[in-house]
């Protein structure tokens, strides 16, 4: 990968491209894109404010995350954060971080339609933001509870909102998905990241830096 050069002489292109997330699920999304980057940790307190709706915080969160690994980076780049709440008729649900909560998320799920926001925030070399979400309904099948306890252990997926991975076995609980980016729902929607890096002047189809 390569290495930045001073910010007032080197080319955009030579300014590195840095991912502020430690999701293995973002990197794998943000490599399709086919550019070199870097990986950033973010420290952010993701904890909601009172009354705050899904969207909103999906979006201030994408934009701290980026805000703060731009920061730890310590030089100019351009650094993407995202972040993605699952909502179900006013219910946030997160993570779950182990079988029993995630076999509650599934159990209320099951029939139920949700909604995935998923936002992305983009910090460009001189500190410029730029934020958008991309939301994706979904609905879940209505399965027994010895299908989904099957599910959890074969896929183990305690560490997605909503307690399901769409691009595996998760599909299988699914009756239908809904979104203008079919990469949003795994975590990093690419159709909204290659606009923004276009807007901000870095286009992914010139190829990864020279």
């Amino acid at each position: 990968m390569n290495s930045a050069a001073a910010p007032d002489a080197a080319p955009a292109e030579r300014v590195p491209l840095v991912l502020g997330s430690t999701s293995s699920y973002r990197r794998q999304l943000l490599e399709r894109l086919g550019l070199p980057f870097r990986v950033q940790a973010p420290q952010v307190d993701e904890t909601p404010a009172a009354g705050e709706a899904p969207r909103e915080l999906a979006l201030r969160l994408a934009r701290a995350k980026a805000l703060a690994a731009a920061e730890a980076f310590g030089s100019p780049a351009w650094v993407i954060g995202s972040d993605q709440v699952c909502a179900c008729e006013g219910r946030v649900l997160g993570k779950p971080g182990g079988f029993d909560l995630a076999l509650q998320q599934l159990l209320y799920l099951r029939g139920r339609e949700a909604v995935f926001h998923t936002a992305v925030a983009l910090v460009d070399p001189r500190g410029a933001v730029q934020v958008r979400e991309v939301p994706t309904h979904v609905r879940m099948r209505s399965l027994d509870e010895s299908r989904l306890r099957a599910y959890l252990l074969a896929e183990q997926p305690y560490d997605c909102a909503g307690s399901a991975k769409s691009e595996g076995l998760g599909i299988a609980l699914l009756e239908w998905v809904r979104s203008d980016d079919p990469t949003a729902l795994v975590g990093l929607p690419l159709i909204a990241v290659s606009e923004l890096l276009l807007d901000a002047g870095l286009d992914p189809l010139r190829g990864p830096p020279r």
